[in-house]
């Protein structure tokens, strides 16, 4: 066992793991923030999605201990301390973005990322961005509708 300290969404966490802990497993199960999900556990599917120090990982790629010392940002993380929905969430609230839910949260995510570090300016460049992330149920549309209406939202100041 090691001792893993890292910050979790703002907050210092300090918790003994196994080395060989995948961060999305400590994720769920040592801090059981359950938002960040497993789907495939090779790292195709992004439903595991996280931010560290600001970039998006697939959680279930990455070691915890590889964590250390760094700020992680879970969906549960994403919303004002007052329960306000990030504009991502909201757009994808809006735009019907969802249906089952189980790709939303790590689709959230990849989405915050893409629109900081990546060019949103087109349907094509946020299709291209997102392809990483798999859902079953949209058809992405409405995603990549969500995804251009919370970039503009993130782009407007408050």
């Amino acid at each position: 066992m090691a001792l893993l300290e890292l910050k979790v969404n703002g907050q210092a966490v300090a918790r003994e793991v196994a080395p060989a802990t995948l961060l999305v497993d400590f994720i769920r199960e040592h801090l059981r923030l359950t938002g960040t999900h497993v789907g495939c556990d090779t790292g195709q599917c992004g439903a595991c999605t996280v931010h560290i120090d600001g970039q998006a990982v697939k959680a279930c790629s990455v070691l915890a201990l590889q964590a250390a010392g760094r700020e992680l940002t879970t969906i549960e993380g994403v919303a004002a301390a007052d329960g306000t929905l990030h504009p991502m969430q909201a757009a994808f609230n809006q735009c019907h973005g969802l249906q089952c839910g189980f790709c939303t949260p790590g689709m959230v995510m990849s989405a915050i990322d893409l629109v900081k570090h990546h060019d949103t300016s087109s349907d094509a460049k946020v299709r291209e961005g997102l392809e990483g992330n798999l859902c079953r149920c949209t058809g992405y549309h409405n995603i990549v509708k969500a995804v251009r209406q919370g970039a503009q939202a993130m782009s407007t100041p408050a």
